[in-house]
């Protein structure tokens, strides 16, 4: 497992030495903890803190970014994690563990062998989903009947989209103003299916969706820009809250 400074990783809380917090972290593909990372009390959490163990006891799943790798020594932060990636990292951890659990109940206890072979670049879901598109690659290292007990398992089940909502500022001063508005958010939302409703003067908010949490940020950041381009081009002002 290489890492990076500044890469977000996903820890278990090892043990707690004074104000130095150690932890075990998680390979990028599988739940196999392969190193260890330090955090400092200053790392923990922004301001004052009165009990450590409000943040991190032993066992918990903390989500941390990188600061600095000398050989074998990481120090990672918990405070500088955005909550966008802490839910990102959670949420991926979560479909792994499905995943993992979907695989066990039809292969057994040749599970864990099975899956370090083909996590070797890939994570589980990534190879899962070319294995829906492409069934052989996963026939030629379950078996045919086992290969497709697992692909019906998945594909009977219900993904759950992952949303995300944001509020924005769009203002005309025009004395068409309100139309202008109104043509701005009706071509948004016609070619990118956004929920888009009011909040307050000028306040509006954007809900969109898709299968991951990394694919609805990108779907909102293209809308944005949309947005953008839409308003410059009729004089209004817009703003992301």
């Amino acid at each position: 497992m290489k890492l990076e400074e500044g890469d977000v990783v996903l820890c278990t809380v090892d043990r707690i030495v004074g104000t130095v917090v150690f932890v075990k972290i998680h390979s990028f593909f599988s739940e196999k903890t392969e190193k260890e990372g330090s955090i400092v009390l200053s790392e923990i959490a922004p301001g004052r803190i009165r009990n450590l163990r409000d943040y991190v006891v032993p066992k918990k799943k903390i989500v941390c970014k990188v600061l600095r790798i000398s050989g074998d020594h990481i120090e990672l932060s918990l405070r500088r994690v955005t909550q966008k990636e802490r839910k990102e990292v959670m949420e991926r951890y979560k479909q792994e563990k499905s995943l993992r659990n979907i695989f066990k109940s039809i292969i057994g206890e040749e599970t864990e062998k099975i899956i370090d072979k083909l996590t070797q670049e890939e994570s589980l879901y990534d190879f899962l989903e070319r294995a829906k598109e492409d069934p052989e690659i996963l026939k030629s290292l379950v078996g045919k009947e086992k290969a497709e007990k697992i692909l019906d398992i998945l594909k009977s089940q219900k993904q759950k989209k992952a949303v995300i909502k944001k509020e924005i500022v769009l203002k005309s001063y025009s004395p068409n103003g309100l139309e202008i508005i109104k043509n701005i958010l009706g071509k948004i939302k016609k070619s990118t299916g956004a929920e888009i409703r009011y909040v307050s003067a000028g306040r509006y908010s954007l809900k969109t969706e898709a299968e991951d949490i990394k694919s609805a940020d990108k779907n909102l950041k293209e809308i944005f820009l949309e947005i953008e381009k839409e308003s410059k081009a009729a004089g209004a002002e817009f703003g992301i809250k």
